[in-house]
């Protein structure tokens, strides 16, 4: 697959078989109504924070600019976010993905703030990008 496709793909998720023994597991998991919950009341936070713009109805809907406006980050973050891009050769489409992804990781913490964990995170999911799909671009 060509890294330019690869880069409109939001989330790169690699699914590995699931062994015997996990599948047989009794413990605790999480169910489909509290995961429902949860989308649910992330979806209400980017309603509330798009009320004033019309075509904009989640993260994932937002232009380069309003990422830019929505998606501040600190000094942290952008030292890791620099790090990313770099040792990953990624581009600034995927730079703009990986602050909506953390962005929505962040919301579905109900967290202000897009901090360390959620980008790190949101990095995570592009790392597709470069490791399976043929290397550096």
């Amino acid at each position: 697959m060509s890294g330019p496709l690869l880069d409109r793909i939001d989330l790169h998720v690699e699914v590995t078989p699931v062994l015997f023994d996990e599948l047989s597991a009794s413990g605790p998991s999480e169910n489909s109504l509290t995961v429902r919950n949860r989308v649910i009341q992330t979806r209400l936070i980017q309603k509330q924070r798009f009320e004033s713009y019309p075509d904009v109805h989640c993260n994932a809907h937002m232009s380069t600019k309003l990422t830019r406006d929505i998606c501040q980050i600190g000094e942290p973050q952008k030292k890791l976010l620099k790090t990313a891009i770099d040792r990953l050769n990624l581009s600034a489409r995927a730079y703009d993905r990986i602050l909506k992804v953390a962005r929505t990781i962040a919301d579905m913490e109900n967290s202000p703030t897009i901090e360390n964990h959620h980008l790190a995170e949101a990095i995570q999911y592009r790392n597709l990008d470069r490791e399976t799909w043929g290397g550096k671009f």
